[in-house]
């Protein structure tokens, strides 16, 4: 497994394993990526076996210590000279879930943003996965003023 940044080449991709790890509601769609990866390309953490696409974290720099709903949309809103690296969606396909993918990946974004000079990171997540985070160094903000795909959303933040 590698871990590399993404390409206008893994869009279909990319939107593929989307579908598969988030339900529609939540799941950015193929235009969404397009404009993601017009924009900030190296902001796509792409893990990969053999050229197959098994996961990937993507998510824009921002100024903002939380994450609004318009950045899921807006990819003109992305401030490469951010304090903050937002992380808009951790996906792994459901075959190689539970073996550290995700973990792996996550690993890469931390040092990434910690080495750009970046305050820290910032992401949404579910209650169910708050502990996840805490594993990182996330702490619990609380409730999330994102209602993204009518889900209820926990800000999650990451200081250097």
């Amino acid at each position: 497994m590698r871990i590399r940044t993404a390409t206008m080449e893994d869009l279909e991709g990319v939107t593929a394993v989307e579908a598969a790890c988030f339900p529609p509601a939540e799941a950015a769609d193929r235009e969404s990526f397009r404009e993601r990866l017009l924009v900030y390309p190296n902001h796509f953490w792409i893990l990969e076996e053999e050229g197959r696409i098994i996961g990937f974290i993507n998510g824009m720099v921002t100024d903002e210590e939380t994450i609004r709903d318009e950045m899921f949309a807006d990819a003109s809103l992305h401030n490469e000279q951010g304090e903050w690296q937002a992380i808009f969606g951790v996906n792994t396909i459901p075959e190689f879930r539970r073996q550290g993918c995700a973990a792996k990946v996550m690993e890469q974004v931390i040092a990434d943003a910690r080495e750009q000079g970046r305050r820290g990171c910032i992401l949404t997540c579910k209650d169910r996965l708050i502990h996840y985070y805490e594993k990182f160094g996330y702490q619990n903000c609380g409730i999330s003023a994102s209602v993204h795909g009518g889900a209820v959303w926990y800000d999650m933040k990451l200081v250097f």
